[in-house]
């Protein structure tokens, strides 16, 4: 299967061969002894799949119902009207598909898969960057697409990406694709990032989001044994990060944090709000140029449907 697909989570795993995760857990240990594949956090991977990205249809395959249920509930975050980028991924397809019934919205992305996946909502505006394209996730990169990003303002930016870790942020295994995303965040006002359990540790060649720039993370809940991933979702809400989590009852709680500190996102609650490089959040009224404006971004609250969990920062 990793062979077939690049990559594979171990719950795909199990429910092919139809045991536990444990027993799947215990042959990838196997299997990685021998020099056949990687271990990854949820997974395994091609060996070497450190220094290379998977393509589309590789990724396309991994932590599936995750990306789903991630797609759900970020899609909640997005009002009416709003202005918004949306970064190259299959997480932020998924995302696409549901915007489409979003009415008045406008997406900028760089992304194929994304525009085509609103093509047809006739009450969402799509603005396609310039540049060039990489076959292998049908995005738009280069200096053509970073232009044409210059002077843009929105109010949120969703990126996904291929690894996440407190210590760095979000990383890409494509320093091309990593430029065009950061400048993509110089854009918004707010970053959230789009990351299933199987990414949260993970460390990839190129910096794309550091994590103070960060503003939500929404995950799914990761399995009650994972600890690295429980780990790293505190170390991130330490950081100032608010965690969203994807799930059914004991999401968040799920995640290994103690329920006291697992608190419900208030539709009113602050927002952190974070300064990025060159840019002013509250422009005067009249102020700038003479283009449209854009709202500034509206407190991230809590969707309707879904369950959202936050993590809280430890106390000290």
């Amino acid at each position: 299967m990793v062979r077939a697909n690049g990559a594979v989570s171990l719950r795909e795993l199990a429910r092919v061969v139809q045991t536990s995760e444990v027993t799947v857990r215990r042959d990838v240990r196997a299997l990685e002894a021998e020099g056949l594949l990687d271990r990854r956090h949820g997974g395994a991977v091609l060996p070497g799949g450190f220094a290379r990205e998977s393509g589309f249809p590789q990724k396309s395959h991994l932590a599936t119902a995750e990306k789903t249920a991630i797609a759900d509930l970020a899609a909640g975050f997005v009002e009416e009207g709003e202005a918004i980028v949306v970064g190259a991924g299959t997480t932020t397809q998924e995302l696409a598909r549901r915007l489409a019934r979003v009415p008045g919205l406008t997406v900028v992305t760089n992304s194929l898969l994304v525009a085509q996946a609103l093509a047809h909502a006739n009450r969402v505006e799509v603005v396609m960057t310039g540049g060039t394209l990489r076959g292998s996730n049908y995005a738009l990169v280069g200096s053509g697409a970073e232009q044409s990003l210059q002077g843009l303002r929105v109010s949120r930016a969703f990126l996904s990406g291929s690894g996440l870790t407190a210590e760095r942020g979000l990383s890409t295994s494509n320093m091309l694709s990593a430029s065009v995303d950061r400048a993509l965040v110089q854009a918004a006002a707010e970053v959230v990032v789009l990351a299933d359990h199987t990414k949260l540790g993970t460390d990839t060649m190129f910096q794309t989001v550091p994590t103070d720039v960060i503003t939500r993370l929404v995950t799914d809940e990761p399995p009650g044994h994972d600890d690295r991933a429980a780990t790293e979702l505190q170390a991130l809400a330490d950081q100032g990060v608010q965690i969203s989590v994807a799930g059914g009852p004991g999401a968040g709680a799920g995640a290994g944090q103690p329920a006291s500190e697992v608190v419900a996102a208030d539709r009113r609650g602050p927002r952190r709000d974070v300064p990025l490089p060159g840019q002013r959040r509250n422009p005067a009224p009249g102020g700038g140029g003479s283009g449209p404006q854009l709202r500034t971004a509206a407190p991230l609250a809590e969707p309707p449907g879904g369950r959202v969990a936050d993590l809280a920062p430890r106390r000290r």
